[in-house]
């Protein structure tokens, strides 16, 4: 977990790989699948039955994302959560690219996908915030402060190979 753009997803998807793990993906519940994505939110309590239901169905898993709103049983599912952070100003850019990457031209030509894009980076930006109520450093903090496993900090400048390698020493432990 971590702030979107800090990397969670990218190493979710490596450590899956390499350790031959199911990769859930919090974004993929949050979200109905549309063009362009990210338009409507899965009502919570299907997204939360359907993550429930595909997170029991398998003994290994990594899951990529943030569920400190979507309940109390997530404070005690986990052997290790890796908590990825990154400098606002790297992160930001990394962000930028994906949308450029995720959108291209549409980011111009498309008033809907434009507007998405600029709301999007707009609350992102806010991560760091204090005062922010949304998803958080503070909110993912306090969150931190009250689950049952051990906590992985990694710093997401440094390459995901890296990254991976790190956390292998801490999952291969467990």
């Amino acid at each position: 977990m971590g702030a979107s753009g800090s990397g969670t997803t990218t190493l979710g998807i490596h450590l899956a790989t390499k350790l031959n793990w199911e990769h859930l993906d919090v974004d993929d519940y949050y979200w109905e699948k549309s063009y362009p994505p990210f338009q409507f939110k899965v009502p919570f309590e299907k997204r939360k039955q359907t993550l429930s239901s595909d997170f029991e169905a398998s003994d290994h898993i990594v899951l990529s994302g943030s569920l400190v709103s979507w309940g109390e049983e997530w404070k005690t599912a986990f052997d290790l959560i890796i908590f990825l952070s990154l400098e606002h100003n790297i992160r930001m850019s990394r962000l930028k690219t994906r949308e450029l990457e995720r959108y291209g031209e549409q980011l111009e030509l498309d008033e809907t996908i434009k507007k998405q894009s600029t709301d999007f980076l707009e609350w992102a930006a806010k991560y760091d915030d204090p005062s922010f109520d949304g998803r958080s450093l503070r909110i993912h903090e306090a969150w931190l402060n009250e689950i049952s496993c051990p906590v992985l900090r990694l710093s997401s400048s440094e390459d995901v190979s890296s990254l991976r390698k790190k956390a292998l020493e801490i999952i291969l432990k467990l």
